[in-house]
């Protein structure tokens, strides 16, 4: 199995936590998105990856893209341990809570979106820092409520073990704190994702600890 990813992206971190967590084995392949001008955009990558974006696994001569497709396939090939509830509602309910960073708040300073705004549309560093902390806030004020709306809620976003939820906040806390927002409003999110990165396998899929970070 193989891992194309990038150190710092959030996409790639979920899925480390997720191979991570259920000890599955993996060759760590880096991508660098800058460097030459972004190698996820020559033509060796765009072959396994047209879209140009990481992560993308490789398993059995099979190529996954998209980082929550690539989770639900590792939960369903691997289902121990569980990163989604039994109950139908349950699952539904982690699934709007990692979809809500996934598909609302990290697209909006995902660093293509943030290139355009930047060089094409010509707004300065200042006005793109401003952007991404007004998103990333409305965001997660939204998430600390749906978290908090949990009844009997654990130590996690659901329940008493890490869940899709804690995968995707975790790495969004991270581009929270790199991008200065104010996480006052935040603070249930905020001791989930210190109970999270007190794990190994939080903790060993973190950017700084990757073989091509920086």
């Amino acid at each position: 199995m193989k891992l194309y990813n990038f150190f710092r992206s959030s996409a790639s971190y979920r899925v480390r936590i997720a191979l991570n967590l259920k000890g599955v084995p993996y060759e760590y392949v880096p991508i660098h998105l800058r460097r030459g001008g972004g190698e996820q955009y020559t033509p060796t990558y765009t072959v396994l990856n047209p879209q140009g974006i990481v992560p993308t696994l490789e398993d059995n001569g099979r190529v996954l893209t998209q980082s929550l497709a690539i989770l639900e396939y590792l939960e369903e090939r691997y289902p121990e341990p569980p990163l989604l509830p039994r109950d139908p509602a349950d699952r539904a309910t982690v699934r709007s809570m990692a979809l809500a960073i996934a598909c609302e708040v990290h697209p909006l300073q995902n660093s293509r979106v943030l290139n355009y705004v930047k060089d094409t549309l010509h707004h300065s560093e200042e006005e793109l820092n401003a952007w991404s902390r007004h998103w990333i806030t409305l965001g997660l004020t939204a998430l600390e409520q749906m978290v908090r709306a949990v009844p009997n809620r654990g130590a996690f976003c659901f329940g008493n073990t890490p869940s899709l939820a804690d995968l995707c906040l975790v790495p969004q806390l991270v581009n929270a704190r790199r991008f200065g927002c104010d996480l006052s409003a935040c603070p249930t999110l905020v001791q989930i994702d210190a109970t999270c990165c007190a794990l190994s396998a939080f903790a060993n899929a973190a950017p700084e600890n990757q073989p091509d970070a920086e």
